[in-house]
């Protein structure tokens, strides 16, 4: 937790109000997102109750499994989901534009630009909160394997064909979701808890009703008051007026009225098997309609709550003014939709159960390479984060009182002012480290030489010498800040003189940081096919496997 977190917490708690941790929003947000707020049973986190889907807030779809443990019921809520969500995703699948990709030329090995197409948008899952991804994901897990009657005609209790492919998908928006700055499928309680501090814990932020309360409380109560009713306050019934923000359900709800309402409809449909005539089947029939229609009721009790809680955070959110990157991140996004487009229409098989070495690797790799991205990346678009790092020591904001003219030794010179900027700040500047600041969206690097003036007791801090050229490093913060000496090493033009508005002024507000804004690819991994046997061997190969796990074979030397 940076040092702007905890004021902004402690603020919070002092004024009532949760606390802006951003100026801009830094995530992309579709004009028309499909919202799923899921209900599960208790104990069995596979088993869906029911849930609320849709693109449209004022009527969404209510999905409902009246018992959990049938597994004919399961089938049937998953492809009710899927009648929803599957045509919804082909919805952005046929809109396409031609973009330029960089792939390895077979013949050459050389990277060379080729025309593909990329769809111009993706579609968005929004669930109320971290839960939901993890919901999201292993209805994923559990349904992309499941065989239809097409696949295998004998196979056991087959699945819908559209069953799988929802798998398919949901399997690749929940991995998606573990990319740093991904917004296919978002968690809205991560995405308010990133925009605004609480005076609440990180887990407590995970109530959605509870979040809400922090940030737009009523006129007459304070952030906390609004919350602790959010998550405690019942009805008549002993229910709760704000239920937890799926796929949780509360325990006075299961027991007082899920559990009779469940038991009624199996008394019903045991009673409806045993019908001996038309006359009687019709009667409880209409027993087994009443009682599926009073857990639909109920369903729809606990997910309408949530549901108008994500449509009331998402228009908190759309208040905020997108960040500039934003698009960037939502254009990586797009080619992840495209690619896995691309290979569900190739015919590819599902996703393995678990990854190999290098896919694994890969996968880390590029999350911590946008993690680093997102980082700076946001500093780089709201000046409100970019406090925090300044306070970190990791960037530094001041105004140029100089700008000399300096070129680099050798046969052809180049330009390499050094430029003076007063901040009161405290960089953690070593010797000769890169700085960076942004001109015109691309990064531009600089040196740091040293320190110039006088330190804060008035001591001589800085002065003329050969080592850092022409300067000394040293110095410290005086009431009128301290003197960094930068020297500026790219983004000049190839000329002699740098082209114009390439070197900050005397008199520019400047903003340099420490991290670097364009992360660097990782060393290349070897091909699948070349997995050294140190990491599970080519995968396919199983002759190597069992003889890693395998006993020794037992010799005479092992019997007495």
């Amino acid at each position: 937790m940076s040092l702007i977190t905890t004021l902004a917490r402690l603020e919070a708690v002092d004024t009532g109000r949760a606390q802006p941790l951003a100026t801009v929003r830094h995530r992309h947000l579709s004009d028309r997102p499909l919202v799923f707020v899921p209900l599960t049973t208790a104990g069995e986190a596979g088993a869906p109750l029911g849930a609320l889907v849709g693109t449209d807030r004022d009527a969404p779809r209510l999905l409902v499994v009246p018992q959990p443990r049938d597994r004919d019921l399961r089938f049937a809520f998953l492809a009710e989901l899927a009648d929803v969500v599957l045509p919804y995703i082909d919805s952005y699948a046929e809109d396409v534009e031609a973009a330029e990709r960089n792939e390895t030329d077979p013949e050459t090995g050389k990277r060379v630009k080729v025309e593909v197409e990329l769809c111009a948008d993706a579609p968005q899952l929004i669930v109320p909160s971290r839960a939901g991804i993890d919901f999201v994901r292993l209805l994923g897990r559990s349904m992309r394997f499941r065989r239809t009657a097409e696949q295998d005609p004998e196979t056991p209790h087959p699945a819908p064909p559209r069953v799988p492919l929802l798998g398919r998908w949901l399997t690749h928006y929940g991995e998606r979701a573990r990319v740093p700055g991904s917004s296919l499928l978002l968690a809205l309680t991560d995405v308010l808890s990133r925009h605004w501090a609480t005076g609440q814990s990180s887990l407590e932020d995970q109530h959605l009703g509870a979040l809400l309360a922090w940030i737009d409380p009523p006129d007459d109560e304070s952030g906390a008051e609004a919350a602790l009713r959010a998550e405690l306050q019942r009805d008549a019934k002993g229910q709760l007026v704000c239920p937890p923000a799926g796929p949780a359900t509360d325990p006075a709800f299961d027991n007082k009225l899920l559990a009779p309402a469940i038991e009624r409809y199996d008394r019903a449909r045991t009673a409806l098997a045993a019908a001996e005539d038309g006359i009687e089947a019709d009667d409880r029939l209409g027993e087994l309609t009443a009682a599926e229609r009073q857990i639909r009721d109920l369903v729809a009790s606990r997910t309408r709550p949530t549901w108008d809680a994500v449509w009331r955070g998402l228009d908190l959110l759309r208040a905020l003014p997108e960040g500039a990157h934003a698009t960037d991140r939502w254009t990586r996004d797009r080619w992840s939709f495209t690619g896995h487009r691309d290979r569900v229409l190739a015919g590819e098989p599902p996703q393995p159960r678990r990854d190999d070495a290098v896919t694994a690797a890969n996968k880390l790799a590029t999350r911590e390479r946008e993690q680093a991205r997102l980082e700076a990346q946001e500093a780089l678009d709201d000046p409100l984060v970019m406090a925090g790092r300044r306070l970190a020591g990791e960037a530094f904001a001041g105004e140029v009182t100089d700008v000399v003219m300096a070129y680099s030794e050798g046969k052809r010179p180049s330009p390499r002012p050094l430029v003076t900027v007063r901040t009161d700040d405290r960089p953690h500047l070593g010797e000769r480290a890169k700085v960076y600041r942004s001109l015109g969206g691309k990064p531009q690097a600089a040196e740091f030489v040293g320190y110039e003036g006088n330190g804060g007791n008035g001591e001589e801090q800085g002065g003329y010498g050969e080592e850092h050229g022409g300067y000394q490093s040293g110095g410290a913060l005086d009431d009128n800040g301290a003197l960094v000496v930068l020297r500026v090493v790219d983004k000049m033009g190839r000329g002699k003189e740098p082209e114009t508005g390439s070197v900050p002024e005397k008199g520019d507000l400047v903003c340099f940081t420490l991290f670097e804004h364009e992360q660097r690819g990782g060393a290349k991994l070897p091909d699948p096919e070349e997995t050294p046997w140190t990491h599970g061997g080519p995968p396919g190969e199983t002759e190597a496997t069992p003889q890693l796990h395998a006993p020794d074979a037992v010799t005479e030397e092992d019997v007495l």
